[in-house]
């Protein structure tokens, strides 16, 4: 039963932990390709949305994009990204960016690196507080069980 007090907030911190590490992931490849000053003009191949929640919970839709644009080298590639905005349609030209490593990573968003850092900070900032408090949950459980033991007969 104790174990119980360590287990769920290490499985909560590895969880906020793999969430760190995609946000991290992904902000920097979008850095990356904004910053790489290569451009192309893709075209909007398809749009869906996704959903998840409801019953008792809210529902969540999500926008994607599929894009595909020929490199300056000639590759054509083909990438999907999520949270796009709702005005582009199937067939839509939008220009995109890529690094030149990773033409796979693209993005169709428009550079906004302060937009990218205040989102990424404040989702860092959150999971760094959620895990803290995991951490001082099992601290606390720690102390409290380390003091049941010393009143036991």
């Amino acid at each position: 039963m104790e174990a119980m007090f360590y287990v769920v907030p290490s499985l909560m911190i590895a969880l906020a932990v793999f969430g760190l590490v995609r946000l991290i992931g992904r902000a920097r490849e979008v850095r990356s390709a904004w910053n790489s000053g290569l451009t192309a003009e893709a075209r909007c191949l398809r749009t869906y949305t996704t959903t998840s929640g409801g019953r008792d919970t809210s529902v969540r839709t999500t926008l994607h994009h599929v894009y595909e644009f020929t490199t300056r080298e000639g590759l054509a590639v083909r990438f999907e990204e999520s949270n796009g905005p709702g005005t582009i349609l199937e067939n839509d030209i939008v220009t995109v960016h890529y690094a030149a490593e990773r033409p796979e990573r693209a993005t169709a968003h428009v550079p906004a690196r302060g937009k990218l850092a205040a989102e990424s900070g404040c989702v860092l900032a959150f999971l760094g507080v959620f895990i803290a408090g995991c951490v001082a949950f099992m601290v606390a459980a720690h102390l409290m069980f380390s003091a049941a033991d010393g009143f036991l007969p």
